[in-house]
């Protein structure tokens, strides 16, 4: 083993494991795992038993959404003392839609090593099944749940050109796919559902025809949606002439007058600044 590839004291390991099939995990992962002082898990379970099959027995410490501010205190003191520790997820990459992009930043604020050791990662794995762009894409994790905030999220998205990509849970799937067809219109999407796992599924198909489907079949599985971008004609085309009938149309889908200013700016390929000057001069002129 050299000496570059060897594990040391007070270093955060975010090591990627299987989102489902554990043959993916990756030898040094797995060398990593071995040789840490502590595990960090957000379900230490699930993790635990991941890691029996392994043959690896390490101390875990719970790290998860409701206690990531005590627990990534606790950690970061203990990597500051000499420790290293691996950073796990139930399924994937740390860190990426992830409470772990909290302690990241925590150890980046306090100068500790942090490591990455990449592997599997649910929305690259569906992008490049997906038959849809792959140069350009934006991943926006899991919607808001508030419905509210959910709309508008979609309604900011609704011009983006680059493919887009989300996770959804089973039980709200219906109710997202119908969002998405209100506020972008029927569109191409691949829906990828147990990913490497036995009941893989990518079904390419329209939101539209997606949502009839789900109509029919209840939602099974953890799903990754991957979601064809706006055509790049639309984006400059499809808007009111008038900036105030722009931004009031833009309200009309569920933006507050401020988020729905900066849409309207992004629209036409103005400064937020410039759009705002040409709302005034309207409203002066009246």
């Amino acid at each position: 083993m050299t000496e570059k590839n060897k594990t040391v004291g007070g270093t955060l390991y975010l090591v990627a494991t299987p989102i489902g099939n554990r043959a993916d995990i990756s030898e040094r992962a797995l060398k990593v795992l071995s040789e840490v002082d502590f595990i960090a898990a957000e379900d230490t379970r699930n993790s635990g038993l991941l890691l029996s099959h392994y043959g690896i027995s390490k101390p875990f410490v719970s790290y998860h959404e409701h206690n990531k501010y005590e627990r990534g205190e606790h950690i970061a003191n203990r990597l500051e003392s000499g420790e290293s520790c691996a950073l796990i997820t139930d399924a994937g990459t740390p860190a990426i839609s992830d409470p772990g992009e909290d302690i990241v930043a925590l150890c980046a604020a306090r100068g500790i090593p942090v490591s990455s050791i990449p592997g599997a990662c649910a929305a690259v794995t569906a992008l490049s099944m997906s038959a849809l762009p792959t140069r350009r894409f934006v991943f926006e994790g899991f919607l808001p749940p508030d419905k509210g905030e959910r709309r508008r999220r979609l309604a900011l998205l609704a011009n983006e050109t680059r493919t887009v990509i989300l996770y959804e849970a089973p039980h709200k799937l219906k109710r997202t796919l119908g969002d998405m067809l209100s506020a972008w219109g029927d569109r191409r999407i691949s829906i990828c559902r147990e990913l490497t796992k036995l009941n893989e599924e990518v079904i390419r198909t329209t939101i539209a025809e997606a949502v009839r489907l789900y109509e029919e079949n209840d939602p099974r599985g953890e799903y990754v949606l991957v979601i064809d971008g706006a055509a790049e004609a639309a984006t400059a085309d499809e808007y009111p002439e008038d900036p105030e009938a722009h931004v009031q149309s833009l309200m009309d889908e569920g933006l507050s007058r401020m988020d729905a200013i900066k849409a309207a700016a992004k629209a036409r390929g103005l400064s937020k600044g410039a759009f705002y000057k040409q709302l005034l001069a309207e409203s002066e002129a009246e």
